[in-house]
């Protein structure tokens, strides 16, 4: 009986938390080497400098 509850506990808790965690991982990761490629095209230019810049300090 104890091993039923086991792979209930198992199916239902741990493994779905453990695939939305790694999907979160390479989610930020993949994020990463996004923002890594689009931050190099852009690098000098007037649109980096505003993606960067603070949209609550109002402008400058």
């Amino acid at each position: 009986m104890i091993g039923a509850i086991i792979i209930i506990v198992l199916l239902l808790v741990i493994f779905p938390v453990s695939i939305m965690m790694s999907g979160a991982v390479l989610s930020a990761i993949i994020g990463g080497m996004a923002k890594t490629s689009v931050d190099s095209a852009h690098a000098g230019t007037e649109d980096l400098t505003i993606s960067q810049a603070n949209p609550y300090s109002g402008p400058q």
